[in-house]
């Protein structure tokens, strides 16, 4: 059994976390967030040490460190804003822990080189969270693509429309610079995916970029993808009002709709399990899609070409 510290425990996907670390027989034994509606910590982690303060947290598991090997921190599980995933990670390195970090490890490409670094003094590992690649219907996809020989390039049309309201904007995903914008928030595990299935990129343009929806082509070793993303829900094509729930979640490859609509809600433990059994997707892995959602948030918008999503040319 290890032992874990989690940071951003308040946060929206935390629980599928504690769920994971619970399910494969380990301890919470520390927390942090800034908001300290933790009460779901009843559940999965009765005892642990809560800390709304990081410079407390910190000092507290320093001090398990020095207890020595059956109280310190094993593991650190990384909840927090997209922005602090580079010094949480760091955190852990200190302490002798290695960490599974939720999507992007960081921003910027460059800062995996510096993580890349402290893995070389430290000894200790980060992992990151891209469990659409433990998806079953994406895992079959993957094996019929390696072995079909196409001389052509596959067409691809990924949508991604998963509503959020006012608040959104409000808070630290709405941000650029803390969250990295919705190629980062909503984007980047679909990006990841056609990476690791289709093979590099070797071309992009970017025709939409609004602070609810974005939209782009990418070039890939094996396929040409338009994409689309939003949190607008009146971009759903199952919207029917003001409080509809429509998200819309769709990739079409070749005229064929891929169905993995179900089969997410235990990803992440079978994350967990991979990780731990020292099969876990490190920084190398994450390099491809941070740097395509660095290119994106860079660079400057051409509006609409005839290699635009169809969501975007009928807003001409």
């Amino acid at each position: 059994m290890a032992n874990f510290a989690i940071t951003g425990v308040a946060g929206y996907i935390s629980p599928r976390h504690l769920k994971a670390i619970s399910a494969t027989g380990n301890k919470i034994i520390a927390a942090m967030d800034p908001h300290d509606a933790v009460g779901i910590l009843d559940t999965y982690a009765p005892e642990a040490r809560f800390f709304p303060e990081p410079e407390r947290f910190d000092r507290h598991v320093e001090k398990l460190r020095r207890k020595g090997e059956k109280d310190r921190v094993h593991w650190f599980t990384i909840c927090s804003p997209n922005y602090l995933h580079d010094a949480h990670i760091r955190m852990a390195f200190r302490v002798g822990a290695n960490a599974i970090c939720e999507k992007p490890l960081v921003l910027n490409p460059w800062n995996l080189d510096a993580l890349a670094e402290l893995e070389e003094e430290t000894g200790q590992r980060v992992f990151s969270v891209l469990q659409l690649r433990l998806h079953p219907a994406i895992i079959a996809l993957k094996e019929r693509i390696d072995k079909e020989l196409s001389k052509g390039k596959y067409e691809i049309n990924l949508t991604y429309i998963t509503p959020r309201g006012p608040w959104y904007l409000s808070s630290w995903k709405g941000n650029l610079e803390r969250s990295g914008g919705l190629t980062t928030n909503i984007g980047i595990h679909f990006f990841d995916m056609l990476i690791w299935i289709f093979g590099p990129v070797e071309g992009m343009e970017l025709h939409l970029s609004e602070p609810t929806r974005t939209s782009g082509y990418l070039e890939l070793e094996r396929a040409k993808v338009k994409w689309f993303l939003s949190i607008d829900r009146r971009d759903s094509p199952n919207f029917t009002g003001a409080d509809s729930l429509c998200t819309h979640r769709s990739i079409i490859i070749n005229g064929e709709e891929l169905d993995f609509t179900s089969g997410f809600t235990d990803l992440h433990t079978a994350l967990y399990e991979k990780t731990l059994a020292g099969e876990g997707f490190g920084i190398e892995d994450s390099r491809p899609s941070i740097r395509l959602i660095h290119d994106i948030r860079t660079a400057k918008t051409i509006g609409i070409t005839g290699n635009s999503h169809e969501y975007v040319r009928r807003m001409k």
